[in-house]
């Protein structure tokens, strides 16, 4: 099995990874964000790719998540992983904290949604998105590490470049 991440804002590298290589895909929905990084760490086949490309050169809006995800499926990647530098509308949840999300919402309009479109129609089931089984496994590594983790939440992908907001 390999294991996909996708490397958020300030995040253009995995430390640790041995046997690195590089591999550039085209895909039918046009070029992803960057090369995918292909290595292993701990024994585990790894692909990385910076979600904003190295040296944060595509803003958010800019960003092709289709193209981005095809990459990864098309190196085998199983199980996605998306590293977020976020803002919270929680007091308890502070920067440096983990949270391993259960639920999203988007707020994005100005960017393909679907993989299904030109003939190919699906209705995809939302209710629960996030995997449960890589939940659970990243939950008890984020603790194993140390970190301060929070079980659940809701990721809120909004248009960018805004990051965040004081509402409550």
């Amino acid at each position: 099995m390999r294991i996909g991440v996708i490397g958020g804002s300030g995040v253009y590298a995995m430390e640790g990874l041995e046997n690195v290589r590089e591999e550039r895909i085209s895909t039918p929905f046009g070029d992803p964000s960057d090369a995918v990084i292909l290595g292993s760490l701990g024994g585990i086949d790894m692909a990385f790719l910076p979600r904003h490309g190295r040296g944060h050169r595509f803003n958010p809006s800019e960003v092709n998540y289709r193209a981005n995800i095809f990459a990864l499926k098309t190196l085998g990647v199983e199980w996605c992983i998306s590293v977020s530098a976020v803002g919270s509308l929680k007091a308890e949840i502070v920067p440096g904290h983990v949270v391993v999300i259960d639920q999203f919402i988007d707020k994005t309009n100005q960017r393909k949604a679907t993989f299904f479109e030109e003939g190919v129609v699906a209705h995809v089931a939302f209710g629960d998105p996030v995997c449960g089984e890589l939940r659970r496994i990243l939950l008890s590594a984020a603790r194993e590490a140390g970190a301060t983790v929070h079980d659940g939440g809701t990721y809120v992908c909004m248009e960018g470049p805004a990051f965040s907001t004081k509402a409550v």
